[in-house]
Parts: structure tokens; C-alpha cells; sequence
């Protein structure tokens, strides 16, 4: 089996910041834009996160999601979100080239901009402030989604992923109860486990974190009890139960994530594909 790239699991940040809804959960115009993101519903996300934006104008989290809004709907239109992606190896390296729009890329650039300013200002006020931080780690998240999934960079998205893990370090250290911080953590580990072993080697020389164990253990935490990314580490939780050969786990959380955003059809597309055993989905070795 090939070693997974750098896209196929960065898309966490390629989900970044998708919210579950609890019923105990106030929700805000923040958590409806995620909501719409994660359903698709690409107008509907940017005109919560900017209204958010409106009313809370010094919230780097915000710019960040509206950020992260641009990036899923290129995904989308480009088509390169699909589940199928994440566990075909052949799949995913044959992909044909991105063409990416260049007004979306210039919003979310512009999206990215703002939001580091703000949050390197209230740092500045409040070395210790975890919104600010954890909108750090979301952007070099986004930003390396983007050079791999679209650009193709994977050695420069991987050193995004190594600054997104290490800012998601310093949040947890201080806020051990933000615990979408800990899908960083997870996604790097897990991703980088997935290399051959020589790869591996040398990556750690780097600084890189390879264990794929912790890296299940910190996408668990996120999947239980994370706000913003819980429905992400969820999905990476089940595509690595289809790559391990797991089809009962992968279907279980395919199932989860369809009965929450019924408006998302890729993941009832991929359920349909797991489930009735078409084999277009294949897992591990």
C-alpha cells in the first residue's frame, strides 16, 4: 500500500472547524456558519461568519472560518472532497490538477491576513488567550489543505502541519480543556505514520511527530468531546477504521456524520458506497 499524501489527511484541517450542535449548546451565528459549511451551504456559511465578524469585530476565530469557507467550496467545486479520497491510495494520486479560482484564493488570503492580525493583537494583550492561539493553529491548517489538496505542495504543506501541531501544543499546555486543539496533534501523528519507514525516520530527525497510536488517541479526544472540529476528528476516526479494514467502525461513524448534515450528499454517497460492499471504498492492505 502507498503511503497516504499529505492531502488526503490534511483536510483538517480541511474540515477545520466544523461544529456539532449539542442539545445543550447555545448556538451563535458562528456555529450556524459551520453548520452551513459542513452542509454545503457555502452562502449561507459566509453570511453568518461575516455577521458574526459584525458583532464580535476583534474574534480572530471568525476571519479564520470564513477562511475555512472559501477553502470547502473550492473543495467542493474541484471535487476533491469526497471520502473516497481519503482511502484510495490510487485514487487520491491520480487525481487530476486543481485549476483554483483566483478570487476565491485572494478572500482567503485576505480571510487568513485578518484573522492572524487579530489574533497576534490580543496575544499581545493576553499571551495566554486560547481563542487567539487555536485561530493560529486553524489557519496553518487551512493554509496547508490548500498547498496540498489544490497546489500539490506537500512538502510545503508539511511544514504548516508541523507549526499547526506545535501552536496546538503551547494552546493545550495552557488550556488542557480546548479540546479541538488535540485533533493537530492527532493529524500529524497519524498522518505521518502512514510514510514508509525511512520516511518516517528522517521526519522525526525534523522535529515531525510519527506515532500513529497517539495520533489515534488524540483524534479520540477531539471526537468525544471537541466543539468545533468533533465532526471532523469523527471522520478521520472512520476513515482510518476503513483503511485498517475496520468496515463496521468506518460505517458507524459515515452513518453519524449522514444523520447530522443530511444536506452534505458525500457522505451518504460513500455510506451507500461502504455499506452496500460495491468495493469503490478500499481499505487498508
Amino acid at each position: 500500500m502507498k503511503s497516504r499524501g499529505v492531502g488526503g489527511w490534511l483536510a483538517g484541517w480541511l474540515l477545520a472547524a466544523l461544529v456539532f450542535s449539542g442539545p445543550a449548546r447555545a448556538q451563535t451565528l458562528l456555529d450556524e456558519g459551520y453548520r452551513d459549511m459542513y452542509n454545503l451551504q457555502f452562502a449561507r456559511a459566509h453570511d453568518a461568519f461575516r455577521q458574526y465578524q459584525q458583532q464580535h469585530p476583534d474574534d480572530p476565530i471568525a476571519p479564520a472560518s470564513d477562511a475555512a469557507a472559501y477553502l470547502f467550496s473550492e473543495f467542493d467545486r474541484l471535487h476533491v472532497l469526497e471520502v473516497e479520497l481519503f482511502v484510495d491510495d490510487a485514487k487520491y494520486e491520480s487525481r487530476e490538477r486543481a485549476t483554483p479560482d483566483p478570487a476565491v484564493r485572494q478572500a482567503f488570503e485576505a480571510d487568513l491576513a485578518k484573522s492572524s492580525a487579530l489574533a497576534k493583537s490580543a496575544l499581545v494583550k493576553d499571551p495566554k488567550n486560547g481563542d487567539a492561539q487555536f485561530a493560529l493553529a486553524i489557519s496553518d491548517g487551512l493554509r496547508a489543505d490548500y498547498l496540498s489538496l489544490i497546489d500539490r505542495r506537500d512538502v510545503a504543506a508539511l511544514s504548516y502541519v508541523k507549526s499547526g501541531r506545535l501552536l496546538a501544543e503551547k494552546l493545550l499546555a495552557e488550556h488542557p480543556d480546548y479540546y479541538d486543539g488535540y485533533l493537530a496533534v492527532g493529524v500529524e501523528n497519524y498522518l505521518l505514520s502512514l510514510k514508509p519507514a525511512p520516511v518516517r525516520w528522517i521526519l522525526r530527525l525534523t522535529g515531525a511527530q510519527t506515532d500513529k497510536q497517539i495520533g489515534l488517541d488524540k483524534l479520540r479526544i477531539t471526537a468525544e468531546k471537541g466543539r468545533y472540529l468533533l465532526p471532523y476528528a469523527r471522520l478521520l476516526l472512520a476513515v482510518a477504521a476503513l483503511r485498517d479494514g475496520d468496515r463496521a467502525k468506518g460505517i458507524e461513524g459515515l452513518q453519524w456524520l449522514a444523520r447530522q448534515f443530511p444536506q452534505n450528499h458525500l457522505y451518504s454517497k460513500e455510506l451507500a458506497k461502504v455499506a452496500g460492499g460495491t468495493g469503490a471504498i478500499h481499505s487498508g492492505p
